[in-house]
């Protein structure tokens, strides 16, 4: 793959330059702000991609999950949408230097107030890792990049939800991360909002410890039988990753 040599494609002062998919993808990021992390590696790689689908990932931060899902090749276009400004310029310059504006689309603007027409039209797949930490729970981070990407302040699952609603027509689907503590808030929202949870994969990081994260995709408008995987679980006991996760990483390996 080419890579983008221009000076607008280079990292500036308190940003890092890391690749991933051994070192075949660039990715710039916040030194000290939000950094992506495992989840969005679990999103895409426990989300089933149908060939030529039309995906918005919805609050993309540095645009991480569309840049992952380009590079696989089986997509046909990815919207990535972000309120904060500077993590929109971000996830631009990410889709330039990795030359991927072909397939790529990032859209400054508040989920919130989302309508098809601002991702050229229906979609057959919505993805978010929503922020999750409950505002008056737990010590706030006070890096305000990364206070608004985990921390309910301007969105919260029940507004990512309603906004892939506007998104998909009947039978277009919904993938999310969210913790396992909170299952049943995710839950509740999809299926206020039209949508029928179909397919939940319980996270835990060794086989032993409880679970932390779960991946749900929901359809809307769809029956509802729920189809319940084993548990994936992302380290051995000795610290390395599981086989299901070295799959994973296959595609999207990170290196520091």
């Amino acid at each position: 793959m080419k890579m983008c040599k221009s000076d607008a494609c280079r990292p500036l002062r308190g940003e890092t330059l890391d690749t991933v998919c051994q070192g075949r993808l660039k990715i710039i990021q916040p030194e000290e702000g939000y950094r992506f992390s495992v989840d969005a590696v679990l999103l895409v790689g426990l989300t089933r991609i149908h060939p030529r689908s039309r995906i918005v990932d919805l609050g993309t931060g540095c645009g991480v999950i569309p840049l992952l899902l380009a590079y696989q090749g089986v997509i046909d276009h990815i919207t990535g949408v972000e309120i904060q400004e500077s993590l929109v310029s971000m996830a631009k310059r990410n889709v330039l230097i990795n030359e991927l504006s072909h397939l790529i689309t990032i859209v400054h603007a508040d989920l919130r107030k989302m309508n098809a027409a601002m991702v050229g039209g229906s979609v057959d797949l919505v993805m978010s890792n929503p922020p999750y930490g409950k505002l008056r729970s737990g010590r706030l981070n006070p890096n305000s990049r990364k206070a608004i990407a985990r921390h309910e302040l301007l969105a919260n699952v029940g507004d990512v939800v309603r906004a892939a609603a506007k998104l998909l027509p009947q039978k277009g689907r919904l993938a999310l991360i969210y913790p396992a503590r909170r299952l049943p808030n995710l839950l509740k929202e999809v299926c206020m909002n039209g949508f029928a949870p179909k397919h939940l994969t319980v996270i835990h990081s060794t086989l032993e410890s409880e679970a932390k994260l779960v991946h749900l995709e929901s359809i809307k408008g769809g029956g509802e039988e729920l189809r319940v995987s084993k548990p994936f679980v992302i380290y051995r006991n000795d610290g390395e990753y599981t086989d299901e996760m070295k799959a994973i990483y296959g595609n999207a390996a990170v290196v520091w």
